[in-house]
């Protein structure tokens, strides 16, 4: 194992991995619960769904763990199954175009297929070579921020506001104070140097939530349950019909939203976490040479095989998560960590009673405290420069308040651009950031 993974090469132990992997997947595990409920919106079998959300991030992320060796997990998406729903229940161009949830799977598997070409052609890797040093920081910071925000909202620490958007929640609710007890005992942990510092705290709320009442165990709990039947969403995309009764123009409109999203969705985790804890390191980012050698080259390649594969089974894009980073805080450095996950999620198939155990608020705090270990990356932005400011200002900002990492990126990319344009120094920029600047417009043009 000490070989094959090259844990003392990375500085790590068997013990060290298995306790980062277990922290996020517990940190992820919600996905399991939320996404069924998500896409049953558009007449999918919920059951269905679960088995699939399950099978598609056990095959995503042991692909990323024995593949690529890194200890990043793989699901379905949030923000993209919310997105897959949108375009199914009101469909496209002002609701004049209709789509079935088997055409949207459809979308989803060309998706992924596209992502599969453009990392084995290489432009994936053009692209992060692309990306300035100063906006791949802000990413880095936009990530943090947004993982912080999930956090505070989950943990009902902030709440929607009809007039400044979110305000202070209720912080009298046993939930909140649960949460926030959570916060306290992971910093003053982490502060102590103590390892497992965030899968301790989850589970002690959780813990703790059984003990107060908050989160009674039912009576005639079963640890155990039998798998439920995949089959009424597997194989089910309907690829003929999506090009049959959709206009080519539409089809092509909707392939982009879903493919600039997660290419994007999947460059910020690599680029902010990957760099920020060192998992990358400045050869997997530089590399130019042929064929896909590197840990990150191999990284995109078994992400872009999810996305295809999550469709076939009945989801939508499986895409690397930002929670990785609370594994990789913890200390993990290797695949070893993703496969642990991946055993989790497989396991999930059988015990999602006990999964399903913890609470919102009780993973909630660790969202809080990555963010804060990710915001160091905003100290090396130079904001004494405005032409350096703006584009990373906008990166930072704009994925918390859209609830996109795309978004954010698209932000920065065309004010990147602009700036270098407006102040005549347009042969700085990579031709790539001026062709997805441009790809981002086309696409919230279409969007909207």
């Amino acid at each position: 194992m000490d070989k094959f993974f090259k844990l003392r090469e990375n500085g790590t132990r068997v013990r060290t991995e298995i306790v980062a992997g277990l922290t996020t997947f517990v940190t992820m595990a919600y996905i399991i619960f939320v996404n069924p409920s998500i896409l049953a919106l558009t007449g999918m079998e919920q059951s269905a769904v679960f088995a699939a959300t399950c099978i598609s991030a056990f095959i995503g992320t042991i692909i990323m763990g024995l593949v690529a060796n890194v200890p990043f997990a793989q699901a379905a998406g949030m923000g993209m199954n919310s997105f897959f729903v949108t375009i199914v229940l009101t469909g496209f161009a002002g609701g004049t175009v209709k789509i079935s949830w088997q055409q949207a799977l459809a979308i989803v598997f060309i998706c992924g297929i596209i992502n599969i070409i453009i990392t084995v052609t290489r432009v994936r890797r053009m692209l992060i070579n692309a990306v300035p040093l100063n906006l791949q920081y802000a990413i880095s910071a936009g990530i943090g921020l947004f993982i912080a925000f999930i956090g505070f909202k989950s943990a009902g620490i902030i709440a929607d506001h009809d007039i400044n958007l979110v305000a202070l929640g209720d912080l009298s609710s046993p939930t909140t104070l649960m949460a926030i007890a959570g916060i306290v005992i992971i910093a003053v942990l982490m502060l102590l140097k103590i390892k497992g510092a965030m899968l301790i705290g989850i589970l002690g709320v959780t813990l703790l939530s059984v003990i107060f009442g908050m989160n009674p165990i039912p009576q005639g709990f079963s640890p155990i349950s039998a798998p439920p039947s995949m089959m009424p969403t597997f194989f089910q995309l309907d690829i003929v019909g999506l090009f049959k009764t959709l206009p080519i123009f539409t089809v092509l409109a909707l392939i982009l939203s879903f493919s600039l999203s997660d290419t994007f969705d999947t460059l910020g985790t690599f680029i902010g976490t990957g760099r920020k804890t060192g998992i990358f390191k400045d050869e997997d980012m530089k590399y130019s040479g042929k064929g896909m050698k590197t840990k990150l080259d191999k990284a995109l390649f078994a992400d872009a095989t999810a996305t295809s594969i999550g469709a076939v089974l009945g989801t939508s894009n499986v895409t690397t998560y930002i929670e990785s980073a609370s594994g990789i805080s913890e200390g993990g450095k290797t695949g070893l960590t993703s496969v642990v996950v991946s055993i989790m999620f497989i396991l999930s198939l059988f015990i999602a009673p006990v999964v399903g155990i913890v609470p919102g608020y009780a993973t909630a705090p660790a969202l809080v405290i990555v963010g804060v270990l990710m915001m160091s990356s905003v100290g090396k932005i130079n904001f004494e420069d405005f032409a350096e400011a703006l584009p990373a200002f906008f990166t930072v900002i704009m994925m918390p308040l859209t609830g996109s990492i795309a978004d954010g990126i698209a932000f920065g990319f065309i004010f990147y651009s602009l700036v270098k344009i407006v102040r005549g120094r347009y042969k700085e920029v990579h031709p790539l950031m001026y062709i997805f600047a441009l790809l981002f417009i086309l696409s919230f043009i279409a969007n909207a």
